[in-house]
């Protein structure tokens, strides 16, 4: 009777051992996925939002030396704001809405010289991105959305 137990406890000590090496192998491989779309979703930000700085950049260049009232020259920010407003927090969609108003503003105003300018930028006018990218870095550093 005693080498009966002895066995029924070696098998149990067996199962348990196997049930425990597949429990972590298990949980290691999950956290490494969730991990990886993290990371996934981070880059996919970083794009996102790297992408908006070069198109406004682009606009904002373009309106300080020309004066539209036409707006297909913005469909591509605005593309770019509704991919936001699906992956991306409130503050940074608000922030990307104000950047767009600030480059219409620029569109809707006259021509400026060099000289201009020169003095805008030397005011700090020309920082009209910084809301946005602060917004953006406080997102990216959470390594997601924050909840809205």
């Amino acid at each position: 009777m005693d080498a009966q137990i002895s066995a029924l406890m070696g098998l149990a000590g067996v199962a348990i051992g196997s049930l425990t090496s597949f429990a972590a192998t298990w949980l290691t491989h999950e956290s490494g996925l969730k991990a990886k779309h993290r990371e996934v979703e981070v880059a996919k930000r970083e794009k996102l939002f790297s992408d908006f700085i070069a198109e406004a950049t682009r606009l904002f260049g373009d309106a300080l030396s020309n004066q539209k009232d036409d707006v297909s020259d913005l469909v591509l920010l605005y593309a770019l704001v509704a991919q936001m407003r699906l992956i991306s927090s409130r503050p940074v969609v608000d922030a990307a809405e104000r950047t767009m108003d600030y480059i219409i503003e620029a569109y809707l105003a006259p021509n400026r010289s060099l000289h201009e300018i020169a003095g805008l930028a030397r005011s700090g006018a020309m920082n009209f991105l910084f809301d946005f990218s602060e917004a953006c870095r406080m997102e990216l550093v959470a390594g997601r959305p924050p909840t809205q």
